[in-house]
């Protein structure tokens, strides 16, 4: 458990790290175009994973599933250290002691735009969440596809990803925050719709809708995580290591709690997942709205 622990610290690290480094590097939109392309390797990582986990064990049973994070590990290292220079420049660096943890800290929870951006960032990964948690249990019991789940999911997954390349295309002209109120504003509207419509289908019936609807949520995070964290980074790029570490661990730990009531409330249909879903995408669009400075 211990070894567990340490391996999932381990694995925070590189998130935390690849935006700071992407912050050292670009600001404002064109971070928020260089975030979308890593929100789409998020978006495929959930489809492919799973695969690649299975293909490991086929092959030589689980224990190997350790040696190729080993191999992985080296892979990434040697890549890094060959192939990417340092981003933050001496000067620039800050001495890692408390009170300058402390101070930094306090700079960073301190400007509102960064306050919204955590909060809308933890409703956005609770509706993911709480969607992973009934996904499997909706496509059982409500359309008895339990077989087919992992094949459908993969689909959903890959087809999602056109969500980080439309902002991507999108976000140099629009500017982030007309992406995200934007992208909420489709999210409730599509979700509501669906919700109608749910009450009036009988049971097994909506199968292509409610997959429609779930590829409509998953491009949500290529729409919106990449413009939110982009503009949370934007006044903090002297700070970008400790930004990007607070604003992800408390965005994370704060959806993990705003999904397991969605989640509890299961009970076999997709009824409460969209309640669920249109209660959180309503909440970001009002604080997103909240960002009325032109970026």
């Amino acid at each position: 458990m211990l070894a567990r622990v340490v391996q999932g610290i381990g694995a925070a690290f590189p998130r935390t790290v690849s935006i700071a480094m992407v912050r050292d590097m670009f600001k404002g939109r064109e971070m928020a175009q260089i975030m979308s392309f890593a929100m789409m390797i998020f978006t495929l990582v959930p489809a492919v994973a799973p695969l690649m986990g299975q293909g490991v064990i086929a092959l030589a049973g689980w224990q190997a599933i350790f040696v190729a994070l080993i191999v992985f590990a080296l892979l990434v290292m040697g890549w890094l250290t060959l192939r990417q220079p340092e981003t933050l420049p001496r000067a620039a660096r800050r001495p890692f002691a408390l009170h300058t943890l402390t101070r930094a800290s306090v700079e960073v929870l301190s400007h509102r735009v960064v306050q919204i951006s955590i909060a809308a960032q933890a409703l956005t990964l609770g509706m993911l969440f709480a969607t992973l948690s009934s996904m499997e249990g909706i496509f059982a019991s409500r359309f008895d596809r339990a077989e087919s789940f992992p094949m459908w999911f993969g689909v959903i997954a890959l087809t999602s990803m056109t969500g980080s390349i439309l902002n991507a295309r999108l976000v140099m002209r629009l500017g982030m925050r007309r992406m995200v109120t934007a992208t909420y504003g489709g999210l409730l509207a599509a979700t509501l719709c669906y919700l109608g419509l749910a009450f009036a289908l009988p049971p097994g019936a909506g199968f292509g809708l409610h997959v429609l609807w779930s590829v409509v949520l998953f491009a949500v995070m290529g729409l919106t995580l990449g413009n939110l964290n982009a503009l949370a980074m934007e006044p903090l790029g002297h700070v970008a290591g400790l930004a990007a570490s607070i604003t992800s661990a408390i965005a994370t730990v704060a959806s993990v709690m705003l999904a397991v009531p969605v989640g509890m409330m299961f009970d076999g249909i997709q009824v409460p997942l969209l309640f669920g879903v249109a209660a959180y995408a309503a909440g970001a669009l009002f604080l997103t709205r909240r960002l009325s400075q032109p970026a």
